[in-house]
């Protein structure tokens, strides 16, 4: 039997993109996860969800892994970035396409523009 530390650093370095959200990236349980969810869909970026409702010994352990209070966490590349708030500034200003480029993670730049015209 695994511990939560364990399956984290799995799931981290064993994909691209991780979400730690509430529900799933097709039926998320909080606005935040929704919010955050939904730009990586839009922007067409592989990633996997892990809902965190699902096991309450991952819920608490993300929490005390990442040492960040809330949900959703993103990680990509086996690194924190952060939560729903960091995410969308991240994605307005571009940071968040410069990221994944930087780690040859593939998403559509169209509609990282699109999200930038919308907000700006």
């Amino acid at each position: 039997m695994t511990n939560a530390a364990d399956t984290i650093k799995t799931d981290i370095t064993d994909n691209s993109v991780v979400l730690y959200m509430k529900g799933t990236p097709q039926s998320p349980q909080c606005g935040f996860s929704s919010k955050v969810a939904g730009i990586l869909n839009y922007m067409d970026i592989e990633f996997k969800g892990v809902d965190v409702l699902a096991d309450e010994g991952i819920r608490q352990g993300i929490k005390e892994f990442s040492d960040w209070p809330t949900i959703p966490q993103l990680y990509v590349a086996g690194e924190f970035v952060g939560g729903c708030d960091i995410i969308v500034e991240m994605t307005i200003s571009g940071e968040l396409d410069t990221l994944l480029a930087d780690n040859d993670i593939t998403f559509n730049k169209e509609a990282a523009d699109k999200i930038r015209e919308a907000n700006g």
